[in-house]
């Protein structure tokens, strides 16, 4: 009698070969084996960096075995076919089972060989071959081992054929599993389509927590629902495929709230149709790896790319992230084969989870097609200085001229202008700080952040100047517009001010707003003082009044702030263009920015 249950045991085992429980029937991959520790360990750190569920067991022989795992042989064979496929692990890995393995060594203090059944049902009777037509199998399982789970009452699938239905899946679609699972919070893996014990656990739990009977195996309604919460954020946006031959792009755009409206090249504008303020540019143009330079500094330019943020660019292309109070700005650009292509997506700033879901997409659906944008397209009846490709330029709040005053680059400016300013550049291109500011008399000091080599400095003259001599001052008297700063000549009235301030010198000349910080020099180019801004207080003076702290007063500030200025006491008269190029060589444009 003994001996016919136990044969009705061992043909139950045989049965049921994909069966599993603890100890012999986890199913792992196994990867690699090694003849010592040392090497094993070296080469398991090497794994787990890229891989989870990596394990190290001592085997028969005395070598040591890497294997991942445990999964169920189901789920071990599909982890086998993905890494296989990627070439993260050894052509030669295979599956193996926990009766090939003794002493678990990585990770150390683990045990992972006494895990109870992982949560996976074994096939149902119906679906058991029969006994007899079973290879012959030394693996012995249990009665409770072999018996079929319980499916819900409600289920839209059986266990069997939500694995069935797993199995149809592309790679792509499974990664997206595990993309959805990540977004809800379930999972913290890598995304590699293989649907080893963490992904499995991930679907048990997000099941448990929409209601679902936690069998760690999607049904088809519920792959279904985890996608559909994982796309509702996207709802409403309209997200069709734009083929634009123009551009040679073809990529998802949210149609319900960008709708294109010009060509402006490099640009295809999408400009908002909708509630939300959004905006897509397309980037299409010929081009090398300067051109590809330019557009980069060219769109750090521009009004709506806010100035901090992440970025970076290479030989093949950029990336510009401009982040902002109001909106964040993403810009990616590629060049292949002498065409450069990209886009930019405007969002505003807050709704980061919508943001980040629809640029994946963006990213994810771009493709560059023949065809690049016409360099001539578009409409040239709007042009605009303060415009580029019809994208308004970035202006700062308020500009100024300022002169070098030593070898380190240390600017004087007008105090107004480094009022109240989130960011102060010298020539637009270098970040200053403010070293020393004395509001009283309009004077502040510079000192730039990073080492300049101006091509000329101040020599501030000590000689007393003759009423009536011509003197000059150089600035920018548009705000930069010209590129290169101007020489506006006039003449020393008075060696005080109006209400004899001898802090300062009344000149005969008609400078503009701009002009105020640069220096004001002599015939031989030696600086005499700073000009100052227009008073203010509603006093209106006659037109070609103007006035400059003079060089005393300017050293002194400046030795407040302990920079030691150069001087000279000859009075010598130059040609008007090389006075032109000494005092350009000195002038910078300061600029005040939000």
């Amino acid at each position: 009698m003994a001996r016919i249950f136990f044969a009705v045991v061992f043909v139950m085992g045989l049965a049921a070969p994909a069966a599993y429980s603890q100890g012999q029937g986890l199913a792992w991959v196994q990867i690699e084996a090694q003849p010592s520790l040392a090497r094993a360990q070296q080469s398991i750190r090497r794994y787990a960096a890229e891989l989870q569920d990596v394990n190290g067991f001592t085997i028969p022989g005395g070598w040591y075995a890497i294997a991942l795992g445990p999964y169920t042989p189901e789920d071990a064979a599909q982890v086998l076919q993905v890494y296989r496929a990627e070439r993260a692990i050894p052509r030669d890995s295979y599956i193996a089972y926990s009766s090939d393995y003794r002493q678990q060594f990585w990770p150390v203090g683990a045990n992972v060989l006494n895990l109870p059944a992982l949560n996976a049902p074994t096939p149902d009777p119906e679906e058991t071959p029969d006994a007899q037509t079973q290879e012959p199998d030394a693996r012995v399982t249990s009665e409770a081992e072999t018996s079929p789970a319980p499916e819900p009452e409600d289920a839209d699938e059986t266990v069997r054929e939500a694995r069935a239905g797993e199995r149809l899946l592309s790679r792509e679609e499974r990664a997206a599993l595990q993309v959805a699972l990540k977004w809800a919070g379930f999972y913290d893996g890598r995304i590699d389509a293989a649907f080893g014990r963490g992904t499995r656990s991930s679907m048990s739990d997000w099941q448990a927590a929409n209601n679902f009977e936690p069998t760690g195996v999607l049904t088809t309604r519920q792959r279904a629902e985890l996608l559909r919460q994982y796309n509702a954020v996207l709802d409403g946006l309209g997200l069709d495929t734009v083929r634009d031959a123009n551009m040679g792009i073809e990529m998802l755009i949210p149609t319900k709230l960008v709708e294109l409206s010009r060509y402006e090249p490099p640009f295809a504008h999408f400009d908002p149709v909708g509630d939300v303020d959004a905006k897509v540019l397309l980037i299409s143009q010929q081009g090398d790896t300067s051109t590809l330079q330019g557009l980069y500094d060219i769109m750090q330019t521009l009004e709506i790319v806010p100035e901090t943020g992440p970025r970076m660019i290479d030989d093949k292309g950029f990336t510009l992230v401009g982040e902002g109070a109001l909106n964040i700005t993403y810009t990616k650009a590629w060049l292949e084969d002498g065409k450069i292509k990209g886009f930019t997506l405007l969002w505003p700033a807050g709704d980061e989870e919508r943001r980040t879901r629809l640029l994946n997409e963006m990213q994810t659906s771009f493709k560059a097609i023949d065809g690049v944008l016409d360099p001539t397209a578009g409409s040239a009846e709007d042009q605009s200085i303060d415009l580029v490709a019809g994208l308004e330029v970035r202006k700062p709040l308020m500009t100024r001229s300022g002169f070098f005053v030593d070898n380190a680059g240390t600017v004087v400016t007008t105090s107004d202008v480094v009022e109240s300013c989130g960011r102060i550049t010298i020539d637009q291109d270098h970040d200053a700080e403010v070293a020393f500011s004395n509001t009283g008399l309009g004077i502040a000091v510079l000192r730039p952040q990073e080492s300049l080599a101006p091509i000329s400095i101040a020599q501030f003259q000590s000689a007393v100047p003759r009423l009536q001599s011509v003197v000059a001052v150089a600035g920018y008297s548009y705000g930069g517009i010209l590129g290169a700063p101007t020489l506006t000549f006039g003449q020393l009235a008075d060696l005080r001010g109006l209400n004899g301030e001898e802090s300062m010198k009344r000149l005969t000349l008609a400078p503009l707003d701009g002009d105020a910080g640069g220096p004001v020099v002599d015939a031989g180019g030696a600086v005499l003082g700073m000009l100052l801004p227009d008073p203010q207080g509603g006093r209106k003076l006659p037109e070609g009044v103007s006035f400059a702290a003079n060089a005393d007063t300017v050293q002194k500030v400046l030795g407040e702030a302990g920079v030691t200025a150069e001087g000279t006491s000859g009075i010598a008269q130059i040609a008007p263009e090389t006075l032109t190029r000494k005092a350009a060589d000195m002038t910078v444009l300061v600029s005040c920015w939000e």
